[in-house]
């Protein structure tokens, strides 16, 4: 008898707004739009995982780039399993691989 193992492929776009149209979003607009409960975005800026600037503030607003986080942080606990400790560590690597790659467009276009 033979084990199988089968294995879910899961496919999401996740578009990345530019900052010239920056639309600011109170937590409760900003949860209607990715559907995360207002208690997980405010455990989400707490630990920083939306930039340190909403980490001390008491009731943060959110921005598109701060949408496209979120999505960005369901996306890996939903399909990945990323639990919410490991978070922090996945997300910098994640920011840090984005940089690499925009050094390495602008490198290669000059």
């Amino acid at each position: 008898m033979s084990n199988f193992v089968i294995v879910e492929q899961h496919s999401l776009t996740i578009t990345e707004f530019g900052t010239a149209s920056q639309q600011q979003y109170s937590l409760e607009e900003a949860s209607q739009h990715t559907s995360v409960h207002p208690d997980l975005l405010r455990y989400y800026c707490r630990a920083g995982l939306l930039g340190t600037t909403r980490r001390d503030s008491e009731e943060p607003t959110l921005d598109d780039a701060c949408l496209y986080e979120i999505r960005r942080i369901e996306h890996y606990r939903h399909h990945h399993s990323v639990n919410l400790r490991a978070l922090p560590l996945v997300l910098g690597l994640l920011r840090e691989i984005d940089s690499m790659r925009r050094e390495l467009n602008f490198l290669r276009e000059s």
